[in-house]
């Protein structure tokens, strides 16, 4: 039931899950590592890393042997040139570990450009099976259960989700038990996920039209594209296309928290990455993430990352 580095059977895994991955993805990836299994009608996972050979878009639909499921997609987490080391290595044009999840239902399109290396761990899970876990905890997550089909959010990854990945995407496999092993890696990751889900700052969740996700997703690129200097407020309601307090509600209930709370964090992860990638000291970091008070940097890192960056950097050594 688990697979490797073959593209028909990564095909083969989507026909017995009723998932429809399109001609024009079948036609325009190359494989270049997955795993895949099964619990049907509960939940199905895989693992794949795999390069775009032609720009192409897909909107996604739902997988037919798993009702009324929730997509877990998480993004960017292993090292796809060497999974079994259990060791993630990212390139610094890539973008951070996220996880997106939202129903299966959701209206929603996928673009994949050319040349582009894609590496995703995903999980397809009954909402039915989901709640059969988290019991009485079902009311701490009403933005996944009671808005039907109108849902999108997205989560920046704790170490223990990205530890957790690695020992599911690494070559090694128990000699024995392997449903056993992988049935419980899902959960194990599906925990961690929710233990991060509970702290988002509480929202009341509107309906999300497609024009509203590509809007607020426009918000966060641009946000992106400058993390040594926070975007004007005015920059981004231009972008968004929307009065500030609509794209301020909407950012929260995507993202989990406000526009600058939102920038602070991805600029200490960013300076985080430049002290345990680059070797840089904190003080260039610092200058380089725009402060110019060092103690101000250390307490916003510190916030952020949970060390002072000497600390942090002492500790890589």
């Amino acid at each position: 039931m688990i697979t490797e580095r073959d593209g028909q059977d990564f095909l083969q895994f989507a026909n017995k899950i009723g998932y429809d991955i399109g001609e024009r993805m079948a036609q325009n990836i190359d494989v270049q590592f997955q795993k895949n299994f099964d619990f049907l009608p509960d939940f199905a996972l895989f693992i794949a890393s795999y390069k775009v050979k032609k720009t192409f878009s897909r909107h996604t639909t739902p997988p037919k042997h798993i009702q009324n499921s929730i997509r877990f997609f998480f993004h960017n987490a292993f090292d796809d040139d060497a999974p079994a080391k259990g060791k993630r290595k990212l390139k610094t044009q890539e973008k951070p570990p996220y996880v997106r999840v939202f129903p299966s239902e959701l209206p929603y399109t996928s673009v994949f450009r050319r040349n582009s290396h894609v590496k995703v761990v995903s999980v397809f899970i009954s909402a039915d099976y989901l709640k059969s876990f988290l019991k009485d905890d079902v009311e701490h997550f009403p933005f996944l259960f009671d808005n039907g089909s109108n849902f999108l959010i997205e989560e920046m990854m704790t170490d223990d989700i990205l530890r957790t990945i690695n020992d599911i995407a690494k070559k090694e496999e128990p000699e024995a038990l392997n449903s056993y092993y992988y049935k419980l890696k899902t959960m194990e990751l599906l925990f961690y996920l929710f233990q991060s889900l509970n702290k988002r700052e509480k929202s009341v969740h509107q309906k999300l039209s497609s024009k509203d996700i590509e809007a607020i997703y426009s918000v966060r690129d641009k946000i992106i594209s400058s993390l040594d200097k926070p975007s004007a407020i005015a920059t981004l309601k231009q972008v968004a296309g929307m009065n500030e307090l609509k794209m301020r509600r909407l950012f929260t209930q995507v993202f989990g928290m406000g526009i600058y709370d939102y920038y602070q964090h991805l600029r200490m992860k960013e300076a985080a990455r430049l002290l345990r990638d680059e070797k840089l000291s904190v003080s260039e970091v610092g200058y380089q993430m725009g402060f110019e008070n060092l103690s101000h940097f250390s307490r916003v890192f510190e916030k952020h990352i949970g060390k002072k960056p000497k600390k942090y950097s002492k500790e890589l050594a």
